[in-house]
């Protein structure tokens, strides 16, 4: 490194952090961070004085590719004018996905690292600089800044890479870390230039544990406790098992020291994330062989375990068991895993939120075989009977892909027919992501995306007006909420959230334009944070805690109240 590229002795290093993507990726950026303090590195908000920036991405569907490449172009664009000396590092599902075109592609990085890597973030960040380093002292330096037609080409490349099998998943090609290197091999654009370090694992491995370092970004009020990595599922449309391996749970003791912890901080909220948790322990089963994804498989091996294998019904046991007053949100639950001894227990476990996160995908038997969703119709529909019936005032929320390949004006039509009579509490619609890799993607009967955004908004519409008539149904009651904090005027006015992974959630709700006066946001036992309603409360009440409030009003999405026992009728 040469001398003004040097930090001053006086300060750490500085580091910067975008992270992109859903609940799982933050927890992932939530380790590099803490991984990054516990080597005295400081942390900064400031992405133009910092001596390096990650980018952690998302590669779940096109408009969440595009973000990332976005998210890196830009920041490349800004080292350039500010600070050229930065080092520029990108992480998580993008890299994983091309881990082996991306360093041709984006000459600007100087280092690519995958999901095993999240906690060796230290030793990458400081090459990352090296390399930078070793870039600007050539006379030429590697390209960078944004520009349209090279985004427009960018993401055109990687459009096309899986389906010529350029990254095919299986090929568990890794350059090690000897890339750093006087002479290394450098990207054929830039023949004198330095090339980047890329450390990423084919078939990732890593899942974290209680002494995995983490600074946690969300408020102290909830955090994210992810039981398991991976996904066996088979879902035609999803690249996610290629980006994170197969499913691989946390041990049980190791989750309930994570929440013990969580609790002693102040957290009021446990929000338990995998991308499948209905499966979580399956595969810490004995003697386990062969798929056991559809549902008859998956209930006779999960009949078949020994008492003491962990299941995600003994794992909610013991969290409902720890002392303190706190909910604990399941989310990201597969329908064909759920069976009556979950229904039974969630029933039984107050702390557990009477919400149920279960994404559906469809109602067509047709286009639920061509998805490999391993549920039929009549299932789902048996399944959200029971779950009911057995867990009184549970709110269910799902989400459904329109346009999907193959899906006729009848198939939409049924599906539409199911919304209106499930009525489901919360529900968010996909436009049909055309994903290159997926078998999906090379199926016959592609819907235009005109087809697929009227068909949402269809959707959408209709469950506006249901989420209108069941928030109607709770004027004059009162509920528990868990207080988030000031509203502030834009959460007044705008009042609407959108999610890679959840789709379009809710639209401009203009009726929160008529809220005058002082505010306090808070989210109900039915809204888990940032995926679905909330709670204004007039008036200013204690962040960071559970509080009795009385329904006032309504707008599309979200509640209106006050503190109770500050007006009538009261339940």
């Amino acid at each position: 490194m040469t001398a003004k590229n040097q930090l001053p002795s006086a300060r750490p290093l500085r580091v910067g952090l975008i992270s992109l993507g859903c609940a799982k990726n933050l927890v992932d950026a939530e380790i590099m961070l803490g991984s990054l303090v516990k080597e005295g590195v400081e942390i900064t908000n400031d992405a133009a004085g910092a001596d390096v920036v990650i980018v952690n991405t998302c590669s779940f569907i096109d408009a969440a590719q595009e973000e990332s490449v976005d998210a890196i172009l830009e920041s490349a664009a800004v080292r350039e004018a500010n600070h050229r000396g930065q080092g520029l590092v990108v992480s998580g599902c993008l890299p994983q996905r091309f881990r082996e075109e991306l360093p041709r592609l984006l000459p600007e990085v100087d280092a690519f690292m995958g999901i095993d890597q999240v906690a060796e973030v230290g030793a990458i960040v400081r090459q990352a600089m090296v390399i930078r380093a070793a870039k600007l002292s050539q006379p030429a330096g590697a390209a960078g800044g944004r520009s349209g037609s090279r985004r427009r080409a960018t993401l055109a490349r990687l459009d096309a890479l899986d389906g010529d099998g350029t990254n095919g998943g299986d090929s568990g090609k890794t350059t090690s870390r000897d890339a750093v290197r006087v002479n290394g091999n450098a990207p054929a654009e830039s023949p004198a230039v330095e090339g980047p370090l890329v450390e990423v694992h084919a078939r990732p491995r890593f899942i974290p544990d209680f002494a995995t370092p983490r600074f946690r970004l969300t408020p102290g009020h909830f955090a994210y406790v992810k039981i398991a990595e991976g996904c066996n599922h088979p879902c035609s449309f999803c690249i996610i098992p290629r980006m994170r391996g197969t499913h691989r749970s946390r041990p049980m003791a190791d989750i309930v020291a994570e929440a013990r912890r969580h609790i002693a901080d102040g957290v009021r909220e446990l929000n338990l994330i995998s991308q499948d948790s209905t499966y979580y322990g399956l595969d810490l089963r004995p003697r386990r062989a062969g798929s056991i994804a559809s549902p008859d498989r998956f209930a006779a091996a999960a009949k078949a375990l020994p008492a003491d294998t962990p299941t995600l019904c003994l794992l909610l046991r013991e969290l409902n068991a720890l002392p303190g007053e706190f909910w604990i949100r399941l989310l990201y639950t597969h329908p064909a895993h759920w069976t009556d001894e979950l229904i039974e227990t969630i029933a039984a476990c107050r702390k557990v939120a009477r919400y149920v996160d279960m994404p559906l995908q469809h109602i067509h038997d047709n286009l639920l075989e061509r998805m490999r969703r391993e549920t039929s119709g009549r299932y789902i529909r048996d399944l959200i009977g029971r779950i009911r019936a057995g867990i009184p005032g549970i709110a269910l929320r799902t989400t459904f892909i329109v346009g999907f390949p193959g899906e006729t004006k009848a198939c939409f039509e049924t599906l539409l027919d199911f919304i209106k009579e499930t009525r489901f509490e919360r529900l968010g619609v996909f436009t049909y992501s055309r994903e290159e890799g997926t078998r999906a993607g090379a199926m016959r009967g592609q819907v235009p995306d005109e087809v697929k955004r009227e068909r949402r908004d269809r959707a959408m519409a209709e469950q506006r007006s249901i989420a209108r008539e069941l928030a109607a149904g709770r004027v004059g009651h009162e509920q528990t909420v868990l207080v988030e904090g000031e509203a502030t005027a834009r959460e007044l006015r705008q009042a609407d959230v959108s999610s890679w992974e959840h789709g379009l959630l809710r639209g401009n709700d203009q009726g929160l334009d008529a809220l005058e006066g002082r505010y306090t946001v808070a989210r109900g036992e039915a809204d888990a944070p940032d995926i679905d309603g909330r709670v204004y409360i007039r008036g200013r009440v204690k962040p960071g805690g559970f509080a009795k409030v009385r329904i006032m009003g309504h707008t599309d999405y979200d509640l209106v109240a006050e503190p109770a026992g500050t007006g009538r009728n009261r339940e």
